[in-house]
């Protein structure tokens, strides 16, 4: 579960024990093999960017090595950031 500040879409990061980074598209995303786990994050490798269903990546906060950049931050991204936190914090 997400226990620090929540990254923009389109941050990009580097996951532990990778060479390639990993640009944020999307939070809160879950794995339909697996219906019991949500995952923090999910993304698709930079520079490249999607290119289908395959290369799409879950992953937890703590599997974060580095922020290599984060994503805007514009009004709408407060704003939805503050409504997951608060969703994150009542369950």
């Amino acid at each position: 579960m997400i226990k620090n500040e929540i990254l923009p879409i389109g941050s990009v990061v580097l996951l532990k024990n990778s060479e390639r980074k990993v640009m944020v598209m999307g939070l809160l995303q879950g794995n339909p093999a697996h219906l019991d786990k949500v995952y923090d994050y999910c993304g698709c490798l930079y520079p490249e960017g999607y290119m289908d269903a395959n290369n799409i990546f879950l992953f937890d906060e703590e599997q974060i090595e580095e922020i290599c950049f984060k994503g805007f931050d514009a009004e709408e991204q407060a704003e939805f950031r503050n409504r997951v936190t608060e969703a994150i914090r009542s369950v």
